[in-house]
């Protein structure tokens, strides 16, 4: 998925690319050695930090606090083994964008034609969809926390991101939205305060341990489901393209994406001690945002309710106005058809219907009566873990083809994580089949 400030003005990510001047020839007059070190690094920042306080969604939130208030430290260790894994994934996505000068969706249709293109972009449809729904939900719990009720806030905050993209204004919104992710700070800091047993969390971190039931493995698919997402491997790569970054440029961005995915988990990390160490050692479980909120309560005392809803409510608007319309670009592309909201309905009726559908899907669902608003943000993170190796499996096939790739190609040592992580994912859907299967019939697993 592309930078959506970028896509509104400008449709065609490839044409931008080929049009636009590699950044190491720009012309940089007299500047020093260092200083033409540093423009250059500064030029392609971006994709990494954005696609990192991305991932730090409202699912996220949703899924790490539930992690730690359910499971304690107990699935710390399975963390730092996700950080390599986005490591690795989100700089493979980089990569192939700087190698091709093409978006992933483009390339599957390319090398596997559209049948198995098809397969990708419905995977990629139901996950961005769950996502979407999940923000609004955030957006849902939000407001209830700040006293608004769900009919009031979710419209508004649906015709606010609809406003964002038809005035072209997002990319100002966003620094907004990415200074106001200052917020997770409030994690780490929470964690500090709470008086942490860190020889337990280190230990716990370096202990792998797992529990075959369905509860269990829903979190442990979930974690992966929303660091390593299914719209991140689009979005990453298509980020690449329209900085017109090339592999002259790319070892910049390299660095870059790989701090963005240390970054990613610092915070995650840190929400989960936080929660287990305020909300697990008590035996509270998470079952509404005012719990979850519960785990702030050391640095923000009585208005951690309100910082909690103001994250909350930011990393919600933010995924919430980019998901949909690139949700809209990713599919568009994929099939050739017109995209760009510079475009009319007339001229881009695929593109501008999938936009509204993907606003219209998300909002509704969270206006659901009693509708569980943690609980789905929950499940949103299952659905992208479940439908992330499918395309996973593509990224890593295309990434790891010279043809395609030229000196770029995927190193083994890459490969292997990758192919892992796959892997993983497969064999822990199949476990939670099994494992809801024998406790459908009320037998118990060891």
């Amino acid at each position: 998925m592309p930078d959506v400030s970028k896509l509104i003005r400008r449709p065609s990510t490839v044409r931008i690319a080929q049009q636009r001047k590699p950044l190491a020839r720009l012309p940089l007059g007299r500047l020093s050695a260092w200083r033409v070190r540093l423009f250059a690094a500064l030029a392609v920042i971006g994709p990494g930090i954005i696609s990192a306080n991305a991932d730090n969604d409202a699912g996220g939130i949703s899924t790490y606090s539930v992690a730690g208030a359910h499971y304690g430290y107990s699935l710390l260790w399975m963390l730092v083994l996700v950080t390599f894994s986005l490591a690795v994934t989100q700089e493979m996505g980089a990569r192939t964008g700087a190698a091709t000068g093409k978006g992933l969706a483009a390339l599957i249709r390319e090398r596997y034609g559209v049948k198995w293109t098809f397969f990708a972009m419905a995977c990629t449809l139901v996950a961005n969809l769950a996502t979407t729904v999940a923000e609004f939900a955030g957006i849902a719990a939000a407001g209830e926390l700040l006293g608004i009720p769900r009919w009031v806030s979710v419209p508004l905050a649906a015709v606010l991101v609809w406003a964002l993209v038809l005035r072209s204004s997002f990319h100002r919104v966003e620094k907004v939205f990415l200074v106001l992710s200052a917020v997770y700070l409030a994690y780490p800091l929470s964690g500090i305060m709470v008086g942490a047993p860190w020889h337990q969390v280190f230990r716990e971190t370096m202990t792998p341990s797992f529990q075959l039931n369905a509860g269990y493995i829903l979190v442990f698919i979930a974690t992966v489901g929303t660091t390593i997402t299914p719209w991140g491997q689009f979005f990453i790569q298509s980020y690449v393209v329209d900085k017109g970054i090339g592999p002259r440029e790319y070892p910049a961005t390299r660095i870059e994406v790989l701090f963005g995915a240390f970054i990613t988990d610092f915070v995650s990390f840190f929400i989960i001690v936080a929660t287990a160490s305020t909300l697990f050692v008590r035996g509270i479980r998470i079952n509404s945002a005012a719990d979850a909120a519960i785990a702030i309560e050391p640095l923000a005392g009585h208005l951690a309710h309100y910082l909690f809803a103001i994250g909350l409510a930011n990393a919600s608007l933010l995924a919430a106005s980019i998901l949909p319309l690139a949700t809209a670009y990713t599919v568009c592309e994929a099939f050739g058809w017109e995209y760009g909201v510079d475009r009319s309905w007339q001229e881009a009726r695929t593109f501008h219907g999938l936009y509204a559908f993907a606003i219209a899907f998300g909002a509704f669902m969270a206006l659901i009566p009693q509708f569980p608003l943690m609980s789905v943000m929950l499940f949103a993170q299952d659905v992208n873990g479940m439908l992330l190796a499918p395309v996973l499996i593509f990224a890593i096939k295309i990434a790891s083809d010279r043809r395609t790739m030229g000196r770029l190609t995927t190193g083994r040592i890459g490969n292997a994580i990758a192919w892992t992580t796959a892997a993983a994912l497969i064999v822990l859907t199949t476990l939670l089949i099994g494992a809801s299967v024998v406790q459908l019939f009320g037998l118990q697993l060891g």
